[in-house]
Parts: structure tokens; C-alpha cells; sequence
């Protein structure tokens, strides 16, 4: 696992840019995992700006979302898979029937998830996949106590997730689904690469246990460590509890 301590948002966004250009520059044809929240909003500004300059291209990619609400209405501004076509993309060359996600309103959710995972499959995988991470170590939505070899699985929202979404839906916990369908870590951890973004004070301990505590189902992100091509970027508040700080930033400048 690679540590980038980075001093804004901006300049995490434009590293992991960097990093998906060229893969697309080598592999035109490269699937693109990515991710909702507020973690992959600067990412995906400078890869619609390099998109209009030509200096990438998504027109021959998939892209696969992570999860998904359960019961959420199809036109609902906050369904992710209507968020993943705003923020970006509507405003990039994917064709947007390769734009992909776990389906949470399927009559047979069951069967849904399964042929999720199978569509991964037969479109080549994913070779980078975005990630943010929550303040209990989740990512996607798998939360603290799951498996951490899951599939593509149906599971249900913890109350502290549901109250940090709350926000998307008028500060109303009622109006916050309960269930999810979601990429399980077994399906996270297929993906060539993984780019994983926290920022922010209240991400420190996650961070810390993800990059240096044990591998642990109470802290899901630590599957990570295990990922052979795995890269973390933080902002100094998000770095804030990391032992190795020092050794972090000697390596970082050692790849500069």
C-alpha cells in the first residue's frame, strides 16, 4: 500500500488524474471503477477538464459503480446511479449504456446481485477503482463486522451511515433508504488497482486503521493491505493519526 500525503483536495484529484490517464493512454479500452460521495468530486473535475482537451478518452470504457440504494426511485436526484451521471458521466465521452451499477430496485434482488458480479467479469474487470472511506473504516457499503471476502450482496444501512447521509435528503433520516445492494471487498479486491481518497480530520483514525492497524472486520478497509497495487491519498488532517507519518513522506519523496 503507497501513501500520497497531499496538501488539498485539488492536488489529490490531479493525482489520481495522473494516474488514470495513464492507464487510458496505454489501454484505451480500460474499465473505470468509480464511487459517489464528496471524496471523488475533484478527481472527476480534472478528468472532465481532460477529457475536453483531448487528453483523455472514455469513449471505448465501462464504467462500474459500487452500490446502490435499495427502493430508491429511478428519477430520485440522489439514486447513485443518477449522482454517478451528473457529476460526471454526462459530462464526459462514456457511452452511457456502459455505465454500470448494481441494481437495487430488481423484482429478484438475489439474482441481481450475481449478475452484477458476472457483467464485471465479462467486460474485463475494473483496472482502477476509485474509493472514499467512512469514519468507521467502510468502503462502498460494506460495513464494520461484514465479510471481508464478499461478493456483490444486499445488506442493510447502519444507523450512523444512514445519519451521515441524512444530509442528501434534507437532514431527514426517515427519508434515507434502509438497505443497500452493494460491491462486496471480495469484488473490490479484484480490481487491478485501487485509489482510495480521504480528506479531513474525521477520517484520521479510519486511515490510521486502514494503513497500519490489523486486518480486521471491524475496520473493513484494512482488506486493503492486501491489495497488490493499492494507493492511498490524504489531505495533513486526514494523515493526522498515522505513526509512520515521517516514513510516509520519505517514501513519497523518494518517488518524486
Amino acid at each position: 500500500m503507497e501513501v500520497y500525503i497531499l496538501p488539498n483536495e485539488e492536488e489529490i484529484g490531479s493525482a489520481i488524474a495522473d494516474r488514470i490517464e495513464k492507464l487510458f493512454s496505454a489501454n484505451p479500452e480500460a474499465n473505470l471503477g468509480v464511487a459517489t460521495g464528496s471524496s471523488p468530486l475533484p478527481t472527476y473535475r480534472e478528468l472532465i477538464k481532460r477529457v475536453a482537451e483531448g487528453k483523455i478518452s472514455f469513449s471505448k470504457s465501462h464504467f462500474f459503480m459500487l452500490d446502490e440504494y435499495v427502493g430508491i426511485a429511478e428519477d430520485h436526484p440522489e439514486r447513485y446511479h443518477n449522482v454517478i451521471t451528473t457529476e460526471i458521466a454526462s459530462q464526459v465521452d462514456v457511452d452511457p449504456a456502459n455505465v454500470h451499477g448494481p441494481e437495487g430496485n430488481a423484482p429478484d434482488l438475489a439474482a441481481a446481485v450475481k449478475e452484477y458480479d458476472e457483467l464485471i467479469r465479462e467486460k474485463g474487470g475494473v483496472d482502477l477503482q476509485i474509493l472514499g472511506i467512512g469514519s468507521d473504516g467502510h468502503i462502498a457499503f460494506n460495513e464494520p463486522g461484514g465479510s471481508l471476502v464478499s461478493r456483490t450482496h444486499v445488506d442493510v444501512l447502519t444507523n450512523q451511515t444512514r445519519v451521515d447521509n441524512a444530509r442528501f435528503f434534507d437532514g431527514d433520516l426517515d427519508k434515507v433508504p434502509t438497505h443497500c445492494v452493494t460491491q462486496g471487498l471480495g469484488t473490490i479486491m479484484d480490481a487491478r488497482e485501487l485509489c482510495l481518497v480521504a480528506t479531513g480530520e474525521g477520517k484520521a483514525e479510519a486511515v490510521a486503521q486502514m494503513v497500519e492497524g490489523g486486518i480486521s472486520a471491524l475496520w473493513p478497509a484494512t482488506i486493503m493491505q492486501m491489495h497488490p497495487n493499492a494507493h492511498v491519498f490524504i489531505d495533513e488532517a486526514a494523515a493526522s493519526k498515522l505513526k509512520l507519518i515521517d516514513y510516509y513522506r520519505e517514501i513519497q519523496a523518494a518517488r518524486a
